[in-house]
């Protein structure tokens, strides 16, 4: 027989829909579900604080109003065959934007609040605590280049750009310690923290934690996805101050995306003499897919509106249709602008509503859990005068991996003013395609250990390395260049080495006389 957990599930795996004589059940089933679910948030409530209470009490009912959303779904929350074709002025391309003049930029800029999502650890590059103190370049971490870009901005147009971080409960007392050193900085950091909510067993759909202890058992909680951002920055105060310092716009991003850096023309088009008559109140730079970016959320028009279409709300048959490179001719970056008085509408009218994602999660203790989430450009339907940007690649450059990271480590990149800018040595815009092994390379240390110093990648297209393998000092690696160690032998490429359009296998060492 059917637990009600699985008849509540039918819809997320593609059930058919059941007789009309069971609807009625089905509803009972769920407002069930949301009743014990809100009895389990109220008991979880009373073991709080009683100072932080009334807080988290607010919190509790933002969860359990997601909560209750994800149990009307009722399938996709898209109609495949009502996506329309996106409009001609619906992205508009990077090139035909106009830049300011030097006297309008400290004006401009004075509208501005820069803002990094900031909730990720470093984990699965196998860094502990927030990934932004990683290391990338120079000894210099995310952190760092970020605080680097906006006082360079501010020093140069004599201007008080301020830089927000949205911290999760994963991140926030690290982060608090280590912006303590920017103090002499000339630019002012504000920090506030998403959300903090319960997973939800798979099995019972209530949360798994037993009170709100949560470091004592952190795995029973999570940060919902960076949607979170429009109610915890109004809810942070941070939101009203800006509003009322003048402030018009924010431009948010991944603080990973060593890309996202402010652009003066986007800020042009939004604040200074290019802006148009009705205000344009959400941009979402986008960037041509690859085949490298077929699982990128893209930019569709659905019911008359601009909208982000990600992976998670296709029906399966399509798949293979969304990751089409001439279907869906871009890819969201997350690189955002929007106006920060249209934010404050949209939440004061009720009006936001994200698509839930659903993250199944299997926990160490074998406890199968689900976290709902949602996605900060999935806001975009819910803007008026939403418009994509067609921004060059070089604005998305994001360090998920030690592959990237080999990337923005190398000569392929001058840094300057906090920024990356490709060297005018590489002949090509694009970057190389590099696999590294899981195996061998998928942490930062590791990883490290493996070069004497990152090769020259200047020439380079493809590298694939697998297996036990290590780069000497000076090695360089030019157009093609495959490196597969097969178990057990090992791959030591020499000091000095030129590797152009080469396939190195087998067993190689190099070992002190």
């Amino acid at each position: 027989m059917s637990r009600p957990i699985d008849i509540l599930l039918g819809r997320v795996r593609g059930h058919q829909r059941a007789p009309s004589d069971s609807k009625e059940f089905h509803e009972l089933t769920k407002r069930d579900a949301l009743r014990q679910l809100e009895n389990d948030l109220d008991r979880l409530l009373q073991t709080a604080d009683s100072e932080k209470r009334t807080a988290l009490r607010l919190e509790m009912e933002r969860f359990a109003d997601l909560f209750g959303r994800f149990l009307q779904e009722e399938g996709p929350s898209i109609d495949w065959n009502k996506i329309q074709k996106l409009p001609a002025n619906a992205v508009m391309d990077y090139s035909s934007l106009k830049s300011p003049k030097n006297d309008q930029i400290r004006c401009m800029l004075d509208k501005l609040v820069v803002i990094k999502l900031n909730g990720g650890l470093g984990t699965s590059m196998g860094c502990h605590g927030p990934k932004s103190v990683i290391p990338v370049r120079s000894d210099l971490t995310f952190l760092d280049l970020t605080v680097q870009q906006i006082e360079h901005l501010n020093k140069t147009y004599d201007a008080n750009v301020p830089l927000v971080l949205m911290n999760s409960f994963n991140t926030d007392e690290d982060t608090e310690k280590i912006i303590r050193k920017y103090k002499g900085f000339r630019v002012q950091i504000y920090t506030f923290n998403q959300s903090c909510f319960p997973r939800i067993s798979r099995e019972s759909f209530l949360p798994v934690a037993k009170d709100f202890d949560v470091e004592k058992d952190i795995d029973a909680w999570y940060p919902p996805g960076h949607g979170d951002f429009y109610d915890t920055f109004r809810n942070s105060g941070l939101l009203k101050k800006f509003i009322d310092e003048g402030r018009e716009y924010c431009f948010l991003s991944n603080i990973d995306n060593l890309g996202a850096t402010v652009d003066l023309n986007i800020l042009n088009k939004l604040v200074g003499e290019e802006r148009d008559d009705k205000p344009v109140e959400f941009v979402m730079e986008v960037t041509d897919k690859t085949r490298a970016d077929v699982k990128g959320g893209t930019l569709i028009q659905f019911e008359d509106k601009l909208r982000l279409l990600e992976i998670a709300q296709v029906p399966k048959e399509h798949e293979d249709e969304f990751k089409s490179v001439k279907t869906f001719k871009f890819f969201n970056t997350n690189n955002i602008w929007a106006s920060l008085g249209a934010i404050d509408r949209v939440l004061r009218e009720r009006t936001l509503n994200l698509e839930i994602i659903i993250n199944n999660k299997t926990l160490e203790n074998g406890l199968r859990v689900i976290q709902l989430e949602t996605a900060v450009g999935a806001a975009m339907k819910c803007f008026d005068g939403a418009v994509g940007i067609n921004v060059p690649r070089s604005r998305f450059l994001p360090v998920k991996k030690t592959s990237d990271l080999l990337l923005v480590m190398s000569n392929l990149y001058n840094l300057k003013n906090g920024s990356l800018v490709m060297s005018p040595q590489r002949m090509f815009p694009t970057t190389p395609l590099v696999k590294l092994g899981e195996n061998h390379f998928a942490k930062v240390k590791e990883f490290l250990g493996r070069f004497a110093n990152i090769p020259d990648i200047i020439e380079l297209d493809h590298l694939t390395v697998s297996g036990d393998v290590t780069f000497g000092r000076g090695v360089s690696l030019r157009g093609t260049v495959i490196i597969i160690a097969n178990h057990g032998d090992r791959i030591d490429i020499p000091a000095g080495a030129i590797l152009e359009n080469k396939i190195v296998s087998g067993n190689m060492r190099i070992l002190d006389h």
